[in-house]
């Protein structure tokens, strides 16, 4: 027998190298069930083979590659405005597209004020807190500045008239880990209740009128308030069938002219001071099987009169020539 030269002892100890390696690799654990047991409990016949892992983190950013980004057009809609400072998002879903006047107010966030009686009254239609068909709750007694305040009153006209007291005392039912899980899961705004009972508004030191939605910790911008109905109203929604059918009821905007075209929407408004700062109105549009989300926003301008009637005067024309 010949006795192998140093090269092809090389070449055979780099051929076992690799033989062991690849024995080893397909001996460990399994991937799917960790300690190479199956569901049962019971070791698992089935290993996933060694770099398995590599190849399911690949998948998935391909999967994520193939969802496309959202077109952002950026429109002209100052004739609208008419000089006030302010913002549009209208959202298709059918298109991914977006069309944006003044981008960076857009992209700003500012306190929801009353929109976020959407929010409010989702969750707690969603958890039994707001039963519509038993829905009053008792006055106080207090007289507030808003007369339709001042009574005994249900879901739907608190909604209506925007009656602070009321989802004041549905929030504090809805109670901080709630709120935060959902706020959470429809990734609203900054997400931030950390002033829950709103002593960051120097406005009024009435609790009854204050919270964390009304020019105080929680923020959202224009361009996240349309995300948000889409999350609610949308396709892929987490909710029920029933809380989205309520929240369209007490949203649907009446008296609408425009032929076909149904808008569903809610106001908001905040001050300092004696200045109006925020003005607010957002929902969604359905006209035939088509649905759009939009929300407009008016901010400070000087010498103007602002108002959240204004800011749905101007989406309602928006959406009426879209």
């Amino acid at each position: 027998m010949r006795r192998m030269n140093k090269s092809s002892i090389s070449v055979l100890l780099f051929l076992c190298l690799i033989a062991a390696a690849v024995s080893g690799g397909c001996a460990g654990k399994s991937e799917e069930y960790p300690g190479g047991q199956g569901a049962d409990g019971r070791k698992s016949g089935i290993t996933a083979p060694a770099g398995s892992e590599v190849i399911t983190a690949l998948s998935q950013q391909e999967k994520k590659g193939t969802e496309a980004e959202p077109v952002i057009e950026e429109v002209d809609y100052s004739a609208y405005f008419e000089g006030l400072n302010g913002a549009a998002v209208i959202y298709d879903p059918s298109e991914n597209r977006y069309q944006i006047y003044n981008q960076e107010t857009a992209l700003t966030q500012r306190s929801p004020c009353s929109t976020f009686k959407i929010i409010s009254s989702l969750i707690g239609l969603e958890n039994g807190i707001i039963v519509p068909e038993d829905s009053v709750r008792p006055w106080s007694g207090e007289i507030f500045w808003n007369e339709d305040w001042n009574r005994d009153i249900g879901f739907e006209d608190a909604f209506r008239t925007s009656c602070v007291w009321y989802f004041r005392q549905v929030i504090d039912e809805i109670g901080t880990e709630l709120m935060q899980e959902e706020l959470d899961r429809l990734q609203y705004g900054n997400r931030d209740i950390s002033d829950w009972e709103g002593r960051q508004n120097t406005n009024d030191d009435n609790r009854a009128l204050t919270g964390f939605w009304i020019e105080s910790s929680l923020r959202i911008s224009p361009k996240e308030q349309t995300e948000v109905m889409e999350r609610i109203f949308g396709s892929d929604s987490e909710y029920s069938k029933g809380t989205q059918d309520k929240l369209k009821e007490v949203m649907l905007v009446s008296g609408q002219s425009e032929p076909g075209l149904a808008v569903y929407g809610k106001t908001g408004q905040g001050a300092e001071g004696n200045t109006t700062v925020d003005c607010w109105f957002t929902g969604f549009a359905d006209q035939g099987e088509s649905r759009i989300y939009y929300c407009v926003y008016l901010g400070r301008t000087n010498g103007a009169d602002l108002s959240a009637v204004k800011a749905r005067e101007i989406a309602l024309q928006i959406l009426a020539d879209y």
